[in-house]
């Protein structure tokens, strides 16, 4: 595949909650689930990021015990209708879930998904960070990045910067596992060097050091690496259409995802 040179077609929007609720049928969630659940936590996930928000609300129900050790979580049928979401994202999140020790799945008259007797542990890389260390770390990436990639969406790249930047996409994409969030960092840290000023690249490299510090505290998931995948692809594109609006949405699309992941595991 090589760079595009024009403006690519609107891309199709995704099914979203409404079909899902639609798919559902009226009758509640099990009466033994529904004394835990709280409405702040199953509640309509925003469009654009479902994967990530859907996996980070989870989380949020089983690290503060709304849904405790040993216990089923809603059918995947109500899930998808409290988050507005299609079952096959439920499906998903909760298969990442399992995959990490966090959910597990049985099946029978008595079956369903149900948190793990004992959740797993993420090896810290240190003192684990506290919500205000989160929330500035997050904040400080949206002002550099958005910045960045609005910056150089609104420039005229040379073929060898328009060159540079789509092998850093390539490499992304092909990453494997072990090597992602390295070359994850290399792909937006180039979009910083485009920028054209100097002196955002080290306060760009800084404020990456600190967001994979909180990474490394974290499972990474196969469908997120898909997704973030995907969302890279829209940036690069928007940047080489020179589409600044879009660039910056979709940058900023791909920032809430990253953060929703964040603040699911480790507030």
């Amino acid at each position: 595949m090589t760079p595009p040179t024009a403006k690519p077609a609107p891309e199709p929007t995704t099914t979203t909650g409404a079909r899902a609720f639609n798919d559902v049928s009226a009758r509640p969630i099990a009466e033994s689930a529904s004394s835990l659940i709280d409405d702040a936590l199953f509640r309509p996930v925003r469009s654009g990021n479902t994967f990530e928000d859907t996996v980070a609300r989870l989380l949020q129900t089983i690290r503060l015990g709304i849904v405790a050790p040993g216990e089923a979580l809603p059918s995947e049928r109500d899930l998808a209708a409290r988050f507005s979401v299609s079952r096959d994202t439920v499906r998903e999140a909760i298969h990442e879930l399992a995959a990490a020790g966090y959910l597990i799945s049985k099946r029978g008259r008595y079956g369903g998904t149900f948190v793990t007797d004992t959740l797993p542990v993420v090896a810290a890389t240190g003192e684990p960070p506290d919500a205000a260390e989160i929330e500035d770390v997050l904040g400080l990436r949206d002002i550099l990045e958005l910045g960045a990639v609005r910056a150089v969406a609104e420039k005229s790249l040379t073929a060898a910067e328009r060159d540079f930047l789509w092998k850093r996409l390539q490499e992304t994409a092909g990453a494997s596992v072990d090597d992602y969030r390295r070359l994850d960092s290399r792909l937006h840290l180039a979009i910083g060097e485009l920028a054209g000023t100097p002196s955002l690249v080290p306060l760009l490299a800084d404020n990456r050091t600190r967001v994979n510090e909180l990474l490394d505290n974290i499972p990474l998931l196969g469908r997120n690496i898909e997704h973030s995948n995907e969302q890279h692809e829209s940036i690069v594109v928007a940047i080489l259409t020179g589409s600044p609006d879009r660039a910056a949405a979709a940058m900023a699309e791909h920032l809430r995802g990253s953060a929703a992941l964040l603040r699911g595991f480790l507030s």
